[in-house]
């Protein structure tokens, strides 16, 4: 659903009477504002309620705390050359006290998961009454319940047990207590069921909540509830909860296609483009290029994976190549986990070509040259002596010689996955999958790219692991064996074939702008990486024995000590979940509860694993939330602080 202006001047309504910047904002809630709020009572004000909900999803999109709380601190990524946000990726003593004033803090994903519960509320207690004849009334319940139950799932998730709050603030509130994780998962269960219920199957616009969005998450509810991390109550209920959630995720697999190509999910050209629009994405959050729709920020998440180039040779900072907050740097796990030579996703999720774009007076490049290369190679490669090289890689195409070439493993430090490219905190592969050329210039935060909440691929990667948590590991494979499937290189591809979301510079032309600043180049670096010869044949990924996994799956179960079936599986998951899914969102919440975070932390991330322990599984409670409510009219003392934190902290 695009937002219009009329829809932004209820928003800004509601941000005037409804929201906080703190844990006031479900505490605190006066609803006093100009305007009297008997208008929540009006069809209109009931229509505003309903778009706040939409608003809320934009939440996940907006900030650093974005990646910060799902991201760092796992296998996949650490801190790049900025650390504002090293604690969440090094867990040392700041991650609770947070004294660094460009982190992100414990309370923001807080905050905003009960702002928006809270309008969630405020719309039920509205049409839910008796009076209310609107013909969307079963609409606007379903999406009221999706949005709580939606933000309970990312608040037990992070948090475990939280309060629950389930009518709206219309005075000051204080007095509040912690239910358990088995409640809080209970309320999202319900919430969820009752919006499966009243949601439609079909969307009327594009970003509308549906009877399959619905269904993918009380799914992965019911996976959750089902995971290691809730092993301590979950006894009673894992059984029915499987079985449940695979039923589930299947009905939406019959209900959806997934995008034919992999790339086609990151080929954003321009706003509202096809790729925005693809049957596999299940939800995402709308945003627009039209700034009455803008708000308090727009999609985000296109800074924070970004490397530096601009001060390398023949280079500058463009809109194409985005501007580099290098917030999360790239692991070696993540180089290592794909099949380089067959399995397309590394390369068409990771940026390893940038273009010349500022060629200078010397007359040796121009606009369009190869200007960088990332050569991801493997252990035993003895053809590069350096980490960096300067004109010694010869491009074919031109003749000439590239100017900056970054290699994963050199022949001086081979096989070394601590250092190399862990030795550049600011050099690193870029995650393309947010990449926004579509901003207004160069240094514009506001994206406009939507957010992805869910998609297909994940669906199918939920029934996998529901199947083997039932032991029935042939039947998984089927559905990663989908996906790999995707992934494998078709007949006739092009293997050098690249986009990414810098090609909406210059209203989505493909092309390089003539005597433009534009460092997009629409090739990668396969064939320089794997050095092997140029090939257009079909690819087979498909797994067929549980006991004879890839070479880089089985490298992974090695490390970490697994042996027994399940574990073996269920560490093929995980890496899959990595392939298909790298940067998404995810990643810190599926350690989590699956409890495998310590490991693969400490095995693949150095920053953090001298810190890193069973506390860490969970967040702290936000010491704001703790320093605000009251037991009987007055504040906590300590001990009853500490009776609402979690273990640890």
């Amino acid at each position: 659903m695009k937002l219009d202006r009329k829809v932004l001047l209820g928003l800004a309504f509601l941000a005037l009477g409804m929201s906080g910047t703190s844990c006031a904002g479900f505490l605190d809630e006066k609803l006093t504002t100009q305007q009297n709020t008997d208008y929540f009572d009006t069809p209109e004000g009931i229509d505003r309620l309903e778009v706040s909900l939409y608003y809320n999803l934009r939440f996940h999109f907006a900030k650093e705390y974005a990646c910060a709380t799902t991201n760092s601190g796992t296998d996949e990524f650490r801190v790049g050359g900025d650390g504002s946000n090293a604690s969440w990726n090094n867990y040392d003593g700041n991650l609770q006290s947070q004294v660094v004033s460009n982190s992100t803090k414990m309370e923001e994903v807080w905050d905003g998961m009960y702002n928006g519960i809270n309008n969630a509320n405020l719309l039920l207690s509205k049409v839910t009454l008796d009076s209310y004849k609107g013909s969307n009334k079963n609409l606007y319940i379903g999406e009221a319940h999706f949005l709580r139950g939606l933000n309970y799932f990312k608040l037990v998730s992070q948090y475990g047990g939280v309060p629950l709050k389930l009518t709206p603030s219309v005075s000051p509130e204080r007095e509040f207590t912690r239910a358990t994780a088995e409640a809080t998962y209970l309320q999202v269960i319900d919430d969820l069921k009752t919006a499966y219920d009243y949601l439609p199957s079909t969307a009327s616009a594009v970003g509308k909540m549906t009877k399959d969005a619905a269904a993918h998450f009380l799914a992965k509810a019911y996976l959750s509830r089902a995971s290691e991390i809730n092993d301590s109550w979950n006894g009673a209920t894992k059984t029915a909860d499987l079985a449940e959630a695979l039923r589930l995720a299947q009905e939406v697999i019959a209900h959806r296609q997934l995008a034919a190509n992999y790339a086609d999910l990151w080929n954003y050209t321009e706003p509202n483009g096809a790729n925005e629009q693809l049957d596999e994405i299940l939800l995402a959050a709308q945003f627009s290029s039209d700034k009455s729709t803008e708000g308090a920020s727009g999609n985000q998440c296109h800074l924070y994976y970004v490397s530096v180039y601009k001060d390398l040779p023949y280079m500058q900072r463009d809109i194409a190549g985005e501007r580099e907050y290098q917030r999360l740097r790239t692991t070696y796990y993540m180089y290592n986990i794909y099949d380089m030579v067959n399995d397309s996703r590394f390369w068409k999720s990771f940026k390893t070509k940038y273009s010349v774009n500022n060629p200078g007076k010397d007359g040796k490049y121009v606009h369009g040259d190869l200007g960088i290369m990332y050569i991801i190679n493997r252990p035993g490669d003895t053809r590069f002596e350096n980490v960096q090289l300067k004109e010694q890689v010869v491009y074919e195409k031109t003749g000439k010689t590239v100017p900056t070439v970054f290699v994963a493993y050199p022949k001086s430090q081979n096989g070394k996955d601590d250092v190399a490219l862990y030795d550049y905190t600011t050099r690193y592969c870029t995650l393309n999958k947010f990449i926004d050329g579509s901003r207004d210039a160069r240094d514009s935060r506001v994206g406009y790219r939507d957010g992805i909440l869910a998609r297909l691929g994940e669906t199918y990667l939920i029934a996998a692991e529901v199947l083997i948590r039932q032991e029935k590991y042939g039947d998984a494979l089927t559905y990663v064996n989908k996906l790999r499937q995707r992934a494998a290189y078709k007949s006739g591809e092009d293997r050098s074939a690249y986009c990414d979301g810098g090609a909406a510079y210059k209203e989505g032309s493909l092309g390089f702008v003539d005597n433009g600043v534009n460092s997009y180049f629409a090739e990668n670096s396969y064939y320089e990486s794997n050095n092997i010869a140029k090939t257009t044949s079909a690819t087979v990924l498909d797994i067929e024995d549980i006991r004879n996994l890839p070479a880089e799956d089985e490298a992974v179960i090695q490390k970490l000590g697994y042996s027994s079936d399940y574990d073996r599986m269920m560490c093929l998951l995980l890496n899959e979940r990595s392939r298909e899914l790298c940067g998404e969102f995810y990643r810190w919440e599926d350690l989590s509860r699956t409890k495998t975070l310590l490991a693969r932390a400490r095995a693949y991330n150095p920053d953090a694993a001298s810190n890193i322990n069973e506390r860490h599984y969970l967040r702290p409670i936000p010491q704001t939330y703790l320093d605000a409510i009251q037991k009987n009219g007055h504040s906590l003392t300590n001990e009853e602080k500490k009776a609402q934190q979690n273990p640890g902290y």
